[in-house]
């Protein structure tokens, strides 16, 4: 008896000290984490505070303001910043509606059809996608001045969208993936009923992959979103041919420090960030599942 009680006492005695050391070892996770976070968001709480700050329009040497006020934000409303915010959100919309038809089409049709040449061009658009985008921009900013879609005549807005959807088949793998998983006895069965190819997508596989689905439609909404580099190229610094980020960054410019434009410029980046921050909160949930089921298959 003693001995069974020895044994006893030693195996309480090590799942104890388990228990103590993975307490100990959550406790280091989580400080590593709340330390990440902080880090993380101090630049943000650092925005927010100063577009509130009233006293002086100029980059100074202190976060929190001395005097607190909305007049920043009411001030943009006297600037081209809602043309700015009308392009952005017309080409992000724009986007996120064509790329996502064009994306799941494409991850459908790779996942359920058989042909020639299928591995050939998943593997051909795979390798095309590594390339950066930069190295075309020179000679896409050319092909859209010639068909005036450039920021010299005022249309950047049809120019840029033209060049987001343009290669939006190539991002098929993720969605192609999810549609990997979903049984396709589902497609058969359908078929035998009469259901053509489209009714089968749209009417039986999308609202299964409502997850894959949005996770699309935020991905193509936040690219044009937050783009600066080919906006900024295409767009010329035209005014009203700019976005969101390309005019926020002109108040920041050098020539234009002296405009006292710095809390102009974080009110603009709050304003800009509410939109993104409210969808991902909403979505979060089937922005993760979208990602981790595209991720079992390939």
């Amino acid at each position: 008896m003693s001995k069974q009680r020895d044994e006893a006492q030693a195996v309480m005695k090590q799942h104890m000290g388990l228990k103590a050391s993975a307490r100990i070892s959550n406790t280091v996770i989580y400080v590593i984490l709340i330390l990440m976070s902080i880090i993380w968001l101090i630049p943000f709480v650092c925005i927010v505070l100063q577009s509130f700050r009233v006293e002086s329009t100029y980059q100074v040497g202190y976060v929190i303001p001395k005097q607190w006020g909305l007049d920043n934000y009411k001030n943009l409303m006297n600037t081209n910043f809602p043309k700015w915010y009308l392009n952005t959100f017309i080409m992000a919309l724009a986007v996120a509606v064509i790329q996502t038809i064009i994306v799941l089409c494409m991850s459908y049709t790779l996942s359920r059809f058989r042909f020639k040449l299928r591995q050939g061009l998943m593997k051909f658009m795979l390798i095309l996608g590594m390339f950066p985008g930069m190295l075309a921009m020179i000679i896409l900013y050319r092909v859209l001045d010639d068909l005036h879609l450039s920021g010299q005549y005022g249309n950047s807005v049809p120019g840029l969208i033209l060049v987001y959807v343009a290669s939006s088949g190539m991002g098929y793998y993720v969605s192609k993936g999810f549609f990997d998983t979903i049984p396709k006895s589902l497609d058969e069965a359908a078929r035998v009923d009469g259901a053509t190819r489209a009714q089968v997508l749209y009417k039986i596989i999308l609202p299964l992959a409502k997850p894959i689905v949005i996770y699309t439609i935020l991905t193509a909404f936040m690219g044009p979103w937050g783009d600066f580099v080919f906006a900024r190229y295409v767009s010329q610094m035209v005014p009203k041919a700019m976005n969101v980020a390309v005019g926020l960054q002109s108040w920041l410019a050098t020539d234009t420090m002296t405009h006292n434009n710095y809390t102009l410029f974080c009110a603009g980046g709050v304003v800009v960030a509410i939109p993104v921050a409210v969808l991902f909160m909403c979505l979060q949930r089937y922005y993760v599942e979208g990602v981790t089921g595209g991720a079992v298959k390939g």
